[in-house]
C-alpha cells in the first residue's frame, strides 16, 4: 500500500513527489525527480561515501538546470587567505612590507673657522645627527692649548696633521688655517666626503694641502704607512662617534702605531664615564678638561708638559706683582 503526498515546488522549479512504501524491508523515503522537459538520467552511487555522493548529486542537478557548480559549490574564501599567502611568499613566516625610502640628506652652514687665514669662514655640516662635529668651544680650547704647549701662542708649529673620524673636516681645516702644512682626513662615509668635506676644502682653498682617505679608521691604521707615509704625524685628532668605539682599544692601537712620534700631540674628544690613561705610548697627558658632557684630553711630549707648567708659574708670578 502506498500513500502519495501532494507535489512540492523545489528551488529548481521542479515537481518532487514523495512516495512512502510501507514495507518491512525499507524504512527510508523515496524521492522521484520529475522534469517536464526531459527525463533526468539515473545516477548510481554505490561505492562512495554519503558526503561524496550528495556532493556529486548536487553537481549533476545544477548542471541540468543551467547553474555553474564550480561557482556555487566553491568554499567561501577565508578572511585570512590573503595574509597567509603573503606569509608563505615571504619565506620566513613574517609578512614583508616595503620599506619607506629614506629622506634625502641635506646640509647647512653652522660651523665657523675660529682662527688663522680662514677665520670666520662658514663650513657645511649635515642636518640631523648623522655627523656630530666638535663643538666650537671645545675646538677653540684645544687649539689654544696646542699653540701654548708648542711654544707659539699665535699659531701652530708647522707640521702634518691626521684628522681621524674627520666628518665635516672642521678640525683639520682649523689646523691648516692656523699653520699646518698638510692634513690627512679619514672619513668612511662617501656622502659626507663628496657633499660636505670636499666642498669645505674647496671653499676655504685648502684642497691642495689635503689628502682624503675614504676608509674606516681601523683599515687606515692597518695600512697607515702605505697610505700616509712612514713619517709620524705632528698632530693627531681623534673625534669618533662616542657609542661606536672602544676607547681603550682605539688608543692602544694609536699609541702602538708608527703614526705617533716622540714630539707628536694627540687630541682626543670623549664622553663622560670614560677612563682615559695618563699616558699614550711615549706621550703624557698634558690636559684633561670637561665641557658639559664632553671631555677633552691632550697628550704630548714631556717637554711640552714642562713648558706648560713653566708658563703657569710665570703667569702666577705676574699676578702677584
Amino acid at each position: 500500500m502506498a500513500v502519495s503526498s501532494s507535489p512540492i515546488l523545489s528551488p529548481f522549479r521542479m515537481k518532487i513527489t514523495a512516495t512512502e512504501f510501507v514495507s518491512p524491508s525499507s524504512t527510508l523515503p523515496r524521492i522521484n525527480f520529475c522534469n517536464n522537459r526531459r527525463q533526468s538520467p539515473a545516477v548510481v552511487l554505490a561505492s562512495k561515501s554519503e558526503k561524496e555522493s550528495w556532493s556529486e548529486a548536487k553537481r549533476v542537478l545544477m548542471e541540468q538546470y543551467g547553474f555553474n557548480p564550480d561557482e556555487s559549490l566553491s568554499p567561501e574564501p577565508s578572511p585570512n587567505g590573503k595574509r597567509k599567502k603573503k606569509l608563505k611568499e615571504s619565506g620566513r613566516g613574517v609578512e614583508i612590507t616595503p620599506k619607506e625610502p629614506k629622506a634625502a640628506r641635506t646640509t647647512h652652514k653652522l660651523l665657523t673657522v675660529l682662527g688663522g687665514k680662514a677665520r670666520r669662514m662658514k663650513l657645511l655640516s649635515p642636518k640631523g645627527m648623522d655627523v656630530r662635529p666638535m663643538m666650537e668651544v671645545v675646538k677653540g680650547a684645544a687649539f689654544d692649548i696646542l699653540q701654548a704647549a708648542g711654544g707659539c701662542p699665535a699659531s701652530l708649529r708647522p707640521g702634518r696633521w691626521l684628522d681621524l673620524y674627520s666628518g665635516t673636516g672642521s678640525v683639520g681645516i682649523e689646523a691648516i688655517s692656523r699653520g699646518c702644512s698638510e692634513v690627512h682626513f679619514v672619513e668612511m662615509d662617501p656622502w659626507v666626503v663628496s657633499d660636505v668635506l670636499r666642498p669645505n676644502l674647496e671653499w676655504t682653498g685648502f684642497l691642495d694641502m689635503s689628502v682624503i682617505h675614504t676608509v674606516r679608521v681601523e683599515k687606515f691604521m692597518e695600512r697607515a704607512q702605505k697610505l700616509a707615509g712612514k713619517e709620524p704625524f705632528d698632530y693627531i685628532s681623534v673625534t669618533p662617534p662616542y657609542m661606536e668605539v672602544d676607547y681603550a682599544v682605539l688608543m692602544d692601537q694609536i699609541s702602538s702605531s708608527d703614526l705617533v712620534g716622540e714630539d707628536s700631540f694627540i687630541v682626543v674628544e670623549y664622553p663622560l664615564r670614560t677612563d682615559m690613561l695618563d699616558s699614550c705610548g711615549c706621550l703624557v697627558k698634558i690636559t684633561d678638561r670637561r665641557f658639559g658632557r664632553t671631555h677633552l684630553a691632550i697628550y704630548g711630549p714631556k717637554w711640552a708638559q714642562k713648558k706648560k707648567k713653566k708658563e703657569k708659574s710665570l703667569r702666577g708670578a705676574a699676578v702677584e706683582i
